[in-house]
């Protein structure tokens, strides 16, 4: 099963897709054939225009400038998984994509997409638990499903493959967020899920999904079982939606009922066309196999998003946050974060894409037994100093094409 798979199951799933996708430019290559009678011109037209107007393309480019006032010797972000690289410039995503939607009058979708840069190098993966064969280069898959949309009641979608995360508010792309960096409560939450889910909409206002995977961290390999989870949202009013995940697997080698992980991630959305104000409240728990005397981890974290479009290019975004790992098993660090992110964005569309400029600032604090950042000097050789708090500055330059 799916859930088993390491490299040579995920190579299989995503060669499968590519399969599919080639057959159907070759059957598309093949009606449109020079020996192709002239009768079929018209119909060709149409196959063209239709195939043109269904699938959508795109590609994307981040490179950040983070100034870390710590300074720190080995210029990086302690404990952090994406923007972790400072003081230097850095390519942290570069991506390429082809999609097409499930719809009623098409029901088969179908996402291609490869990623590289610093923020996919350590995005999927469990602290302390090893990756999957070919972790290497599985990473550089931005995504690859199918999805088929069946005439049951209100529509009932299934997507197979790997696909965004159901968990969560804020995405691996730092285009769809508010602000440039990531809060703690995403670094380690999953950005992309393996396995397949099933979404429904039982009215205008309740939708309900639930899913299958492989694991927490789709790169990481633990146990060949499953995880199971279900995501529920309902609109309250025009601009208010609620919505809750929960997820229970198996993250760890031993897999007795008393160590699978439960997890628990619940938003409020405030939405309008000017102002996005989104809270955001995640706790889980497991114990811990490999420790002695099986201690219960735990960790909790909260958001709060807030964004307001000044004008049609000008947008600003204050996000304060917090983040407590009590046992170490999420971040790899017994710590207690707060932090406050502050953001102002420029936006300059065109009709080759849409050019991004963010400036922010953020101020993160750890503390407790593991608690901490980089700073520079050493204590010990091969022992860098920490130091409480952390200023980061960054200019972030975020380039978009896509297709109409």
């Amino acid at each position: 099963m799916f859930w088993g798979l390491s490299c040579s199951g995920h190579c299989s799933a995503l060669i499968l897709l590519m399969v599919l996708w080639a057959s159907t430019l070759h059957a598309w290559d093949g009606e449109h054939s020079s020996e192709a009678p002239r009768a079929a011109q018209p119909k060709l037209m149409a196959l063209s225009q239709r195939l043109s107007q269904d699938w959508r393309y795109g590609a994307y480019l981040d490179v950040g400038g983070i100034v870390n006032f710590n300074f720190p010797d080995n210029d990086r972000w302690r404990n952090r998984s994406t923007t972790s690289r400072h003081n230097q410039p850095a390519p942290n995503m570069v991506a390429a994509y082809m999609r097409k939607e499930a719809v009623a009058s098409s029901r088969w979708g179908m996402e291609v997409g490869v990623q590289g840069g610093y923020d996919t190098v350590d995005f999927a993966f469990l602290p302390g638990e090893k990756k999957v064969d070919g972790a290497d280069m599985l990473r550089h898959v931005h995504r690859a499903n199918v999805s088929y949309l069946a005439p049951i009641g209100n529509g009932l979608l299934v997507t197979v493959g790997l696909f965004e995360s159901l968990m969560g508010y804020e995405s691996l792309s730092a285009k769809d967020n508010a602000n440039y960096t990531r809060s703690w409560t995403a670094d380690y939450s999953p950005y992309l899920m393996f396995g397949f889910n099933v979404l429904y909409p039982v009215n205008d206002r309740l939708t309900i999904s639930p899913f299958v995977i492989n694991r927490y961290a789709h790169l990481s390999y633990t146990v060949a079982q499953p995880s199971y989870g279900v995501k529920w949202s309902f609109r309250f009013l025009p601009h208010l939606t609620v919505q809750q995940t929960l997820y229970w697997g198996p993250d760890q080698t031993d897999a007795s009922l008393e160590f699978w992980r439960l997890y628990a991630n619940h938003i409020v959305e405030w939405k309008s066309e000017a102002l996005t104000i989104a809270a955001s409240y995640d706790v889980g728990t497991e114990n811990v196999a490999h420790r002695p005397d099986s201690p219960r981890a735990f960790v909790m974290s909260g958001t709060l998003t807030v964004r307001r479009q000044v004008t049609d290019s000008w947008a600003v975004a204050v996000r304060p946050e917090f983040y407590w790992d009590r046992n170490g098993r999420w971040t790899g660090s017994e710590q207690f974060v707060k932090a406050v992110t502050s953001t102002v964005e420029y936006r300059m569309p065109s009709q080759w894409g849409t050019a991004t400029v963010r400036l922010e600032h953020r101020y993160d604090e750890s503390t407790g037994a593991g608690g901490g950042f980089f700073r520079n000097g050493e204590v010990a050789p091969g022992v860098p100093r920490l130091a409480a708090g952390q200023h980061l500055l960054l200019f972030g330059l975020l380039l978009t094409f896509d297709s109409p």
